[in-house]
């Protein structure tokens, strides 16, 4: 099973946790700026995935994963990203890291 964890510079980030193995990682370019970082992961135990508000005052959640949007494979966790960003409109792409 894999999920998509979501960053976006400045606001909030979501970090791997013991649990989550790392599998690929994207850049959300928009006009040539990083509006967001993907990350999708394969799920490996039962955990609680970490989101840290970046905006004063900084508040750290631990969000149990059953929260976020599975995928049974990573071509379809790939597939819903793509569908996410709309890749292809506008001066919009996804870069990987």
């Amino acid at each position: 099973m894999y999920v998509i964890l979501t960053s976006k510079p400045g606001q909030f980030r979501t970090e791997l946790v013991e649990g989550l193995r790392r599998v690929e990682s994207a850049d959300y370019l928009f006009f040539g700026r990083c509006k967001a970082r993907f990350v999708i992961a394969e799920v490996v135990s039962d955990c609680r995935i970490t989101v840290i508000d970046e905006v004063p005052p900084e508040t750290v959640n631990h969000v149990p994963i059953k929260f976020f949007e599975k995928f049974t494979t990573v071509e379809r966790a790939r597939k819903a990203l793509r569908e996410l960003v709309h890749e292809g409109d506008a001066d919009v792409v996804l870069v990987p890291t």
